[in-house]
């Protein structure tokens, strides 16, 4: 159902966006729906986490595992909870202006209640999930990378 790419430049590093990306265990922090998490394992190359997810009401678990290439790529695999699948990566490239930022998601729920909410609101909820990692960069590491910071 849901599939989405997209492409950014942004003024940090690739290490710091691998560093926000990869910080699975703050999303609720910042990530619109995203109410709670739960790090099962946590390594410099995998990941394991339960997100609750919530939206008008409703309420899932789901448990993804998170491959970790430091600094250049993450991908999320899903292990279980209300999808039926889930491709999720992040690329992150060195750019002359800071960084080159690619996100492919494509996911489809087991629920069609869900589906269909997740169809209406597709667009307006990746370009909300979008704007607050974009929102926790400026947060974390200033306005550009000569201002920034490592989180790690």
């Amino acid at each position: 159902m849901p599939r989405h790419h997209e492409h950014r430049v942004l003024p940090y590093s690739a290490e710091q966006m691998f560093d926000l990306v990869a910080d699975v265990g703050r999303y609720d922090e910042f990530l619109p729906w995203v109410s709670a998490v739960r790090v099962r394992s946590d390594t410099p190359t995998l990941a394991v986490a339960d997100l609750i997810v919530g939206f008008r009401g409703l309420s899932e678990r789901f448990t993804s595992r998170v491959k970790k290439d430091r600094p250049s790529a993450i991908d999320v695999e899903y292990i279980e909870g209300p999808l039926s699948r889930l491709s999720n990566c992040w690329r992150f490239k060195p750019h002359p202006d800071g960084c080159e930022v690619d996100f492919a998601v494509d996911f489809a729920f087991k629920n069609r209640v869900f589906e269909m909410i997740a169809g209406q609101m597709f667009d307006l909820a990746l370009r909300q999930m979008i704007a607050a990692f974009e929102a926790r960069a400026h947060a974390l590491y200033g306005s550009s990378s000569s201002s920034a910071f490592s989180a790690a």
